[in-house]
């Protein structure tokens, strides 16, 4: 994706722009960029462009999808579609007619791909949210899904057996039937979807009983889903067959599980990194000592040097996420925050005032601080 344009950029509106202002936009830049007409070396990736960007920001959903996140809206559906409703299907151009764009140059403009055989169904796309430690650590989780099976009986077909099927006699198995149109450039042929088969190119005789001829059935089921150790935030699982239905018997497509992460009230997650603050008084931190920290695994004990300052920062290598392809863990940072006790007891307070004393013989650090501002 990393090369690709903004597609308002390509077809030349901005991101207001009507379906008017797209579709007439989208006309302009595919008459001047079509191969054959422009014979250019870059005319046939520019017209694919063009024709993509069309295909995205003409549809409602898939404009909305590509506003909201961009390019990576599609990026698992390149191999199929896209995410249910919203994913670059790459099966056209919505509702309109290349013929009615290059008649006149071609005598009958492009041919619609047949759509006669087995198609992939759309990739779609789910939110699962998990907890902070089941994404360091992984687990198997259960995920309510719905989507179409296809038929064990007939495969997909809908059809009782395979004599039950035949050719549809209006479009002779091409799925499409030709109109003409009369226009000032002469008369203009076009293609549009058979209305008896529905583009199948073929009819049922004899439906299969088992699902009444719809060649699929509703599912509800949990599936049971490995979550990797070290997943982050808005990376994806995939699970074949899950997704949208196929269509002419066609595979389903595939179902995407996006990792929505809750947040820790005590660790804080960068990359494969871990941060976190622990409390620590004035006393400990000028003396040092040692105490047990917690990790996302464990608790390791810590060394606290003498004359730590507030804000210091340790290092605990390792300590951090495994990476979820090589393995190889982050470290964990732990913040030091120094404390400020309140409600002291005479003792203490004696104590104390004893030490401020003691320091005062000399400079304070503060009447250092201000004796670096006399000249």
């Amino acid at each position: 994706m990393a090369n690709k344009r903004d597609y308002y950029e390509v077809l030349g509106v901005n991101k207001s722009a009507s379906k008017d202002e797209i579709k007439s936009a989208y006309r302009k830049l595919a008459k001047k960029y079509h191969p054959d007409v422009n014979h250019d070396a870059d005319a046939p990736e520019k017209f694919k462009e063009v024709q993509e960007a069309y295909d995205i920001l003409y549809d409602d959903q898939k404009r909305a999808a590509y506003d909201q996140y961009g390019f990576a809206a599609f990026e698992q559906g390149a191999g199929g579609g896209g995410f249910s409703g919203q994913g670059f299907s790459g099966q056209g151009f919505a509702d309109v007619d290349l013929g009615d764009i290059f008649s006149s140059f071609f005598g009958g403009g492009r041919r619609q791909q047949s759509q006669t055989g087995p198609q992939r169904g759309d990739d779609t796309l789910m939110r699962v949210r998990i907890s902070f430690m089941d994404a360091i650590n992984g687990r198997k989780i259960k995920v309510p899904v719905t989507y179409d099976e296809k038929c064990s009986v007939c495969g997909g077909t809908g059809a009782k057996n395979s004599s039950s099927i035949c050719t549809c006699s209006r479009c002779n198995g091409s799925g499409f039937v030709k109109t003409q149109q009369r226009t000032l450039f002469g008369v203009m042929e076009s293609q549009t979807t058979c209305p008896e088969c529905n583009g199948t190119g073929k009819r049922i005789t004899d439906y299969c009983p088992e699902c009444n001829g719809k060649g699929y059935k509703r599912v509800k089921k949990d599936i049971e889903v490995d979550v990797p150790a070290g997943i982050n935030a808005g990376q994806q699982i995939r699970v074949r067959g899950k997704g949208g239905r196929g269509i002419n018997g066609g595979e389903n497509g595939d179902l995407y599980l996006e990792m929505v992460i809750s947040e820790d009230t005590n660790f804080k997650r960068d990359g494969n990194n871990i941060h976190i603050e622990i409390p620590l008084s004035f006393v400990d931190c000028a003396l040092g000592t040692t105490i047990t920290v917690p990790t996302v695994y464990d608790e390791v004990e810590v060394k606290i040097p003498a004359g730590t300052q507030p804000n210091d920062v340790l290092r605990l290598k390792g300590k951090g996420v495994k990476d979820l392809r090589k393995g190889t863990p982050g470290d964990q940072f732990v913040h030091i925050n120094v404390k400020t006790p309140t409600n002291l007891n005479k003792e203490q307070k004696a104590l104390l005032e004893k030490y401020r004393n003691s320091e005062t013989k000399g400079e304070s650090i503060f009447e250092k601080f201000k004796k670096s501002f006399k000249k």
